[in-house]
């Protein structure tokens, strides 16, 4: 199959992506898909660091996937399909598992038309696959489970089947029974073809034998099978009629309704294998070619003409005006910067000027490249439905609309979560203060979670990110990629400020010295909003009392003070500001002197309105040996955490959480030791809450000794 791509009609392109919690096997089954699709000639492996997608160094030395890799490669199913035999193009898109690295999943979710879930089968669902689960219901995202690693200690494929029921709220359709589980799983049983698919554990062998089904098997082989047909049936009228009737549905009429159903949101099939033993993979790849959709399924996507405001579709189709989404954005030690574009109609041809709708502005396209990981093929002319890297644009970022200039149209976009944790940065040289400057900014075009801003007050660096490891390994990036030596302050709390109560204000801004003054007089009004609604500002001036051109200083005067808080120094959020009335002077009254008032009578109304702090809030999930519960929730208990839950999984015992982050650091290391290293954690930004009394005195009491110092 190498060479150059076929051109593959659209209804046999799938743009799908692999999406899974951390140590679900994710990466090592992109590497079996590669490897089966004729795309890599060896298989790499995770755990040597030779993965293909994973081509980081970051990522080799900790076995973990942090940049979303796209690939190009083509598939000709296994077994009988009811669709057509031939190639397929699948672009896949390998996401990384770990939540600090959430922006990587989303914006890939955002371009994707199905994806397969990955599950661990002795872990079942946990807390980071819910939430990538949710990513993708947010973009309707069509989905089939793949629950992996049978061969592993504690391996239960029906208890992780009732996970994704209860935990995914979704109907799950078991398509295989795995014949045996750990040391003893031989393979899997095809439900609806009723064939026996046997595996040899040998690491050549990777074509399966198929023969008929042993005998202790076969009852329940026809249980299951009854309740996958009844289930089918349910989702069309048609064939529940022939159901009802008595009649044996064909095949091909079940695999067509299974196919509508699952893209419908209706269905989620629940395949099983060992992606480390080559064992199941195949019949996952003919399930992407049978049930998920291509971008002929999708029909459209809708966007809005940023001129008229309305809303406009696009068919996906290469005759159809052009229009993409910019994903992700890459800077490449060879090419320079690569835009990562999703092409939804029309067609784009290297060489040529597109409008980005977005920014309003004209890019010239450079070079298109189809990406595989990190090598890469130059190609002339890309189409609705495919997955190309653009070389040469220079003001797009991710989730800007591209398109073209005579039928202009804005997609959705993609929104990202704010971050919760930060430290400060500073050069160690003259010569690295420059590079750094360079280094971040390149950084940040990649990376919408990760934000930079100046400490006035310090002239330090703040860097913000989701978490510990994102910082970690946007530092060793920037000593890496960039040369840049920079001392490193401890992670602190991203805290923010908010107020309890409704105050007003006046603000007055007049000074006299010889010549012209400066008058600026505004009354404001402030209110607490719901928690994570942000900021809001309300012109509710009338008979111009303050004239038009001064409004929008007023706002950003307010926005300035709000980003330096009042309370401990922190960004203020959750708060709507009305400007209701004020006055001028026809002479004095600037943009700059209005400015200072939004600025002054904000000091005066928080003063009045019961500031408190708000903190990041996380949720913690803890696998632990039931011996060591008690002391892993008494752990908790002193770190302010409240107890959610306990489940147990055979000798396991899952504990969730909620825990300020604040008290969370170093947190790993001691769940180690207490446990003897058998414990292991995931956390994620769950939301902000108040920080208790007698911890914001000790946080204000610091803030102003750090002032007065």
């Amino acid at each position: 199959m190498a060479g150059k791509p076929k051109n593959v009609p659209l209804q046999r392109i799938r743009n799908i992506g692999i999406i899974a919690h951390i140590d679900a096997g994710k990466t090592t089954t992109t590497e079996r898909i590669l490897f089966f699709t004729g795309r890599t000639y060896k298989i790499g492996e995770v755990h040597e660091g030779a993965a293909t997608m994973d081509w980081m160094e970051q990522e080799q030395e900790r076995g973990i996937t942090i940049v979303s890799a796209a690939t190009t490669c083509f598939w000709e199913p296994h077994f009988e399909v009811h669709l057509e035999k031939a190639p397929y193009r699948f672009n896949i898109i390998d996401t990384p598992g770990h939540v600090d690295f959430t922006a990587e999943v989303e914006r890939s979710l955002r371009v994707l038309d199905g994806g397969i879930t990955v599950l661990d089968a002795s872990e079942g669902v946990q807390s980071q696959s819910e939430t990538v689960w949710r990513q993708a219901d947010k973009y309707n995202v069509p989905r089939i489970c793949f629950i992996n690693k049978m061969d592993k200690l504690g391996a239960d494929f029906f208890a992780t089947v009732q996970d994704i029921r209860e935990k995914f709220g979704v109907t799950p359709a078991i398509m295989v029974l795995p014949m045996g589980a750990e040391n003893n799983f031989d393979g899997v049983i095809q439900l609806l073809e009723r064939k026996a698919l046997f595996w040899e554990d040998k690491s050549e062998a990777t074509e399966p034998d198929v023969k008929e089904i042993p005998e202790e098997y076969k009852a329940r082989v026809e249980e299951l099978r009854a309740q996958l047909v009844e289930q089918i049936a349910e989702t069309d009228d048609a064939l529940l009629e022939k159901y009802f009737a008595g009649e044996e549905l064909e095949l091909n009429e079940l695999k067509a309704a299974l196919r509508k159903a699952v893209i419908n949101y209706q269905l989620v099939p629940v395949y099983a294998g060992s992606s480390l033993k080559n064992t199941g993979v195949q019949p996952v790849l003919d399930a992407v070619v049978e049930y998920l959709p291509s971008p002929v399924d999708i029909d459209h996507i809708t966007g809005t003409n940023p001129k008229t405001k309305e809303e406009e579709t696009r068919k996906l189709i290469p005759e159809e005006k052009f229009c993409a989404l910019a994903f992700k954005i890459q800077t490449d030690p060879h090419v320079g910067r690569i835009t990562y574009t999703r092409v939804y109609s029309g067609t784009l041809e290297s060489g040529t000027y597109i409008y980005n709708s977005s920014t309003d502005t004209k890019e010239r396209v450079g070079r298109l490249l189809l990406m595989h990981a990190n090598e890469r093929e130059e190609i002339a002319k890309a189409q609705a439905g495919e997955i190309v890297a653009i070389v040469g644009l220079k003001n797009t970022k991710t989730g800007d609309t591209l398109c073209d200039d005579t039928n202009p149209i804005v997609l959705e976009g993609i929104t990202f979560a704010d971050p919760v944790i930060s430290l400060a940065i500073e050069p160690r040289t003259k010569s690295d203060q420059e590079k750094m400057g360079m280094a971040l900014a390149k950084l940040s075009e990649e990376d919408p979670t990760f934000a930079i801003k100046s400490n006035p007050e310090t002239g330090q660096t703040i860097i913000g990110g989701m978490g510990e490891l994102h910082l970690e390994i946007l530092v060793d990036r920037m000593k890496r990629e960039f040369k840049v030596d920079a001392n490193v302050g401890t992670p602190q709390v991203a805290y923010r400020e908010t107020i309890t109560q409704v105050a007003e204000a006046e603000g007055k801004y007049i000074k006299q010295s010889g010549g012209r003054g400066q008058y600026g007089h505004v009354w404001l009004r402030i209110e607490p909003k719901d928690r994570g609604t942000g900021y809001e500002f309300v012109n509710a001036i009338t008979g111009g009392v303050v004239p038009k051109e001064f409004i929008k200083p007023t706002d950003k005067g307010v926005q300035e003070s709000l980003e330096r808080g009042f309370l401990a120094g922190y960004p203020m959020s959750d708060v709507k500001v009305t400007l209701y009335d004020g006055s001028y002077h026809d002479v004095d009254s600037s943009e700059i002197a209005f400015k200072m008032a939004g600025s002054l009578a904000m000091r005066s109304a928080t003063a009045k309105a019961g500031m408190m702090l708000l903190e990041p809030i996380m949720k913690v999930e803890v696998s632990t040996p039931e011996e060591y519960m008690g002391d892993v929730i008494g752990d908790l208990g002193s770190r302010r955490a409240q107890i959610q839950g306990t489940t147990t999984r055979g000798s396991v015992v899952i504990i969730t959480a909620l825990a300020p982050l604040a008290e969370m650091q170093g947190y790993v290391t001691q769940l180690r030791s207490m446990t003897k290293g058998r414990a292991s954690s995931v956390m994620l930004p769950s939301h902000y809450d108040f920080v208790p009394n007698n911890i914001t005195e000790k946080i204000v009491a610091e803030h102003k000794s750090h002032q007065n110092s």
